[in-house]
C-alpha cells in the first residue's frame, strides 16, 4: 500500500457487531421431490456446481477411450480443467440447472442416452421449445450456455443452429409475466447518509461496513469486487486487500481523490481496474470514509482484506458481504428504508452520478462498463430525463448532436 501506516490510537473500541461465521462445506441436497430425473450411472445426485464434473454419457466415455490413445490422462485431465475454469462458480451453478433440466426432459420423452451426446438441433430446439411459456429468455440462454459447455468439455461436436436459434427467439415472445422480475431498487443518497448517521464510526467493525458501503456506492463497484465471500477462502488475487495500491491525491485543480487497484474484476478478469473515489463535499465523503476506516483498523495486517476489521486485540475478521448487507439492512429497516441487494450499491452509484448531471460517458467510464450495458441501470428516470433535457442548450444542430453521440460510442468501445 502507498498511504504510510496512521500512528496507532491510545485505545480501539471493541467490535460490538457480530463476526461473520465460517460455515462448514455444505453436503448435496436431497433430489428435488418434483424432480423426474432417472436415476442413471452417468449422472450421480451431486450438488448443481458439480454435475459439469461428475455427468457424463454414452458418448463422452468412448471418446475418452480414444482421446487416450491421443494424449495420457493428466493431459485430458488438464484440458477438461481448464475448459472448466473459463467459467466463474457462480455462473457454473446457473449453468447446471440447463443440465438438469435436460435430462428431465430426455427421461420424460425417452430420449436414449446415445442421443443426448452430441445432441441434434431438433433436439435441443425440442428442448427448448418444451418451455417456450414457461421460462424467460436470458433463462433458455444460460441452459443452452450449459449444455454447449457440457459438450465443449467432453470433446463433443456442438449442434445447436438454425432451428435452436428460432426456438430461442419465440420463447422471449413468450415470456410469462411471472418469469420478469422487478428491477431492483437502487442505494441512494439517503441509504448511505442513513449509514453515516447511525453507525458508530469509532467501532472496527461499523467503520469497515462504512468504508465499505460508501466504497461501492461511490465507486459504482459490484460488492464481489469489494468485500469477501462467506464460504470461499480470501483470495488477493480476486478480492483487493491491504496490501493492493493505494494512492491519495490532489488533482491540478485542488480537489482530493483516492486511487484503489482492483486485482480482478468481472469483465476485465486479471487485468483488474483501477477505482478512483473522488472527495466531496457533503457527508459521504468516499476518501473521508476510507482514511476513518484504515485509521481505526489500523493493526489490521497487510495480507488481509481491504475491509478487513479488529475484532480484539491481535485479530481480525474479513468483512463478508453477508456482514455488510446484514448491518446495513438492520439500520435500514429501523428507519424506514427499503431493503436493496448487494449489486444495488453499483446501480444507485450510476444513478446518483446521473442525477447530479454527470455525464453518461463519466459515469461508464467510472463505473467502468465498457459498452452500453450501463444504461440498464439508470433508475428514477423519470427525474433523470428531464435533469438533462433541461439543460440542453439552444441552438443544438443535427450536426453537433450526431457529432456527441459518435464520440459517445467511441468512448463506449
Amino acid at each position: 500500500m502507498l498511504l504510510a501506516a496512521p500512528p496507532p490510537l491510545p485505545q480501539v473500541p471493541a467490535a460490538t457487531s457480530p463476526p461473520p461465521v465460517l460455515l462448514a462445506p455444505r453436503p448435496p441436497r436431497a433430489q428435488r421431490k418434483n424432480s423426474t430425473l432417472c436415476a442413471s450411472p452417468f449422472r450421480p445426485h451431486v450438488r448443481a456446481p458439480e454435475r459439469f464434473r461428475s455427468w457424463s454419457s454414452a458418448y463422452s466415455v468412448l471418446r475418452d477411450a480414444r482421446n487416450a490413445g491421443v494424449l495420457p490422462q493428466g493431459a485430458r485431465d488438464t484440458r477438461f480443467s481448464t475448459i472448466l475454469s473459463s467459467v466463474e462458480p457462480k455462473t457454473l451453478a446457473t449453468y447446471s440447472a440447463g443440465l438438469l433440466r435436460f435430462h428431465e426432459y430426455c427421461d420424460e420423452q425417452n430420449v436414449p442416452e446415445s442421443d443426448r451426446m452430441p445432441a441434434s438441433d431438433f433436439l435441443l430446439s425440442s428442448f427448448v421449445a418444451h418451455y417456450a411459456g414457461k421460462v424467460s429468455r436470458s433463462c433458455v440462454e444460460n441452459w443452452t450456455a450449459g449444455l454447449q459447455l457440457w459438450h465443449n468439455l467432453h470433446d463433443a461436436p456442438w449442434h445447436g443452429a438454425r432451428a435452436l436459434c428460432a426456438v430461442s427467439k419465440a420463447v422471449a415472445k413468450k415470456v410469462p409475466p411471472t418469469s420478469v422480475r422487478p428491477r431492483r431498487p437502487p442505494v441512494t443518497v439517503e441509504h448511505i447518509r442513513c449509514l453515516r448517521r447511525h453507525l458508530d464510526l469509532s467501532n472496527t467493525c461499523d467503520a469497515a461496513v462504512y468504508a465499505a458501503a460508501v466504497f461501492a456506492f461511490r465507486g459504482c463497484c459490484r460488492l464481489g469486487e469489494v468485500v469477501t465471500p462467506l464460504r470461499a477462502p480470501f483470495d488477493p488475487s480476486r478480492q483487493v486487500s491491504r496490501a493492493s495500491p493505494v494512492t491519495f491525491g490532489r488533482n491540478p485543480e485542488g480537489v482530493s481523490y483516492t486511487s484503489i487497484r482492483l486485482p480482478w474484476t468481472k469483465t476485465a478478469g486479471v487485468r483488474g481496474a483501477e477505482v478512483v473515489l473522488t472527495s466531496s463535499a457533503d457527508d459521504i465523503c468516499p476518501v473521508l470514509a476510507l482514511r476513518q476506516h484504515f485509521s481505526v483498523n489500523y493493526d489490521v495486517p497487510e495480507d488481509a482484506p481491504l475491509f478487513a476489521w479488529t475484532a480484539e486485540p491481535g485479530s481480525w475478521k474479513p468483512m463478508t458481504r453477508e456482514l455488510l448487507l446484514s448491518r446495513c439492512t438492520e439500520i435500514w429497516a429501523a428507519n424506514g428504508l427499503d431493503k436493496v441487494q448487494g449489486h444495488s450499491f453499483r446501480i444507485g452509484g450510476a444513478t446518483d452520478l446521473l442525477l447530479r448531471g454527470v455525464p453518461p460517458a463519466v459515469v461508464a467510464m467510472q463505473g467502468r462498463w465498457s459498452s452500453r450495458a450501463f444504461l440498464q441501470y439508470w433508475r428514477n428516470v423519470e427525474v433523470i430525463l428531464p435533469t438533462f433535457i433541461a439543460r440542453a442548450r439552444a441552438g443544438v444542430t443535427m450536426e453537433s448532436l450526431g457529432a456527441a453521440v459518435n464520440r459517445m460510442e467511441v468512448e463506449l468501445v
